[in-house]
């Protein structure tokens, strides 16, 4: 998640447009994801988080690229 997160700062940083940044997003959210389905103990907080992220990205996706 590290390095994705380095990419995407990357291509903020160049001013990318959106297509590019949001496939970034997107395969971060998918791997916070992953990690807190992994992990034993995630706080519902942090859950709660991932799923607002996912939700603001759905709304950002269709504005952005419509």
């Amino acid at each position: 998640m590290l390095a994705r997160l380095e990419r995407i700062e990357t291509l903020n940083g160049e001013c990318a447009p959106a297509g590019r940044l949001l496939p970034e997003v997107r395969a971060l959210l998918g791997e916070a994801e992953a990690w807190a389905r992994a992990e034993r103990e995630v706080p519902d907080t942090a859950m709660d988080a991932v799923e607002q992220c996912r939700q603001m990205l759905q709304g950002t996706s269709r504005t952005l690229l419509a």
